[in-house]
């Protein structure tokens, strides 16, 4: 069963891709690779799910909430780039940056909502190398930023 049906099963849906709001595309394609841009939370309404620093005004289970939209984003932009989730072979590498209190030092935690999702969806193609860091800051407050590396099959 590919990703596509896989996502169905699981009741979930991709979101609309975005327009940017600065000067940057959502994915670019090089050779078999596929680069996703850093995707937020961000909902069809254009607001943020739970906006925020995470240990301070934002839970970590919130934020692991948060990281599995970000990655329904990404995927969203996949998608768009693709023509179907299932033309990727592997899932090469996730930055996963979390707007986090100082204190705060589960971010693995947090960046496993996308990484669940992924392997939830593709297996063991969906296991990847990954980077889980906090930030100061993150566009529109949001407490997770999401981005990928891929690898394109046929």
């Amino acid at each position: 069963m590919g990703a596509e049906q896989k996502l169905k099963d699981l009741g979930l849906e991709l979101g609309p891709v975005g327009t940017p709001v600065a000067n940057f595309v959502p994915t670019v394609q090089t050779g078999n690779l596929l680069y996703v841009a850093g995707h937020i939370a961000g909902k069809p309404d254009g607001s943020v799910l739970n906006p925020g620093k995470v240990g301070r005004d934002v839970t970590e289970e919130q934020a692991y909430e948060s990281a599995k939209l970000a990655m329904l984003n990404c995927l969203a932009s996949i998608r768009q780039a693709l023509g179907s989730l299932d033309k990727v072979s592997q899932v090469v590498k996730l930055l996963v940056m979390v707007n986090a209190d100082p204190e705060f030092d589960r971010h693995f935690v947090v960046a496993n909502g996308a990484s669940d999702l992924l392997v939830e969806l593709y297996g063991d193609q969906g296991k990847h190398a990954r980077s889980a860091v906090g930030m100061s800051g993150l566009p529109r407050k949001s407490c997770v930023e999401v981005e990928m590396i891929i690898e394109i099959g046929d």
